[in-house]
């Protein structure tokens, strides 16, 4: 299972201190089915955070709509995807770009993790 960020919303962007919050009020979210090929397309709430934040970009306001980006997690790139579940430490990055702004949000740091809040809801099967 991984989250999809091109399309996906985010609702408020925050740093505190060394902690950077992303809020995905709209996460889309795409699931295999066991022993199938067939995949299903979900939305679900949830927050990515990036702790022993080391530098960051201008942070841009929210509410958001994701055109993709990288997520890094010590050696592995994730193209445009965020793994689910995903914590980690190490080196972290994250440089996401967005619908209307120019420069993208990039931060560096320690540790990441996602967690899902709510439900997730089905949207659509995929093939």
């Amino acid at each position: 299972m991984s989250i999809d960020l091109n399309g996906s919303e985010i609702s408020s962007i925050d740093l505190e201190g060394e902690r950077l919050s992303l809020h995905f009020s709209r996460a889309y979210l795409v699931k295999t089915m066991t022993g199938s090929n067939e995949r299903t397309r979900w939305h679900q709430a949830g927050d990515l955070v990036i702790d022993g934040v080391e530098e960051a970009s201008t942070i841009p306001s929210g509410p958001l709509v994701c055109r993709g980006g990288d997520i890094d997690e010590n050696i592995f790139t994730y193209r445009d995807m965020i793994p689910v579940p995903l914590e980690s430490r190490g080196h972290v990055r994250c440089a996401l770009t967005f619908e209307g702004v120019a420069d993208p949000l990039v931060a560096q740091g320690k540790e990441i993790r996602l967690t899902m809040l709510d439900t997730p809801k089905y949207i659509e099967h995929l093939r």
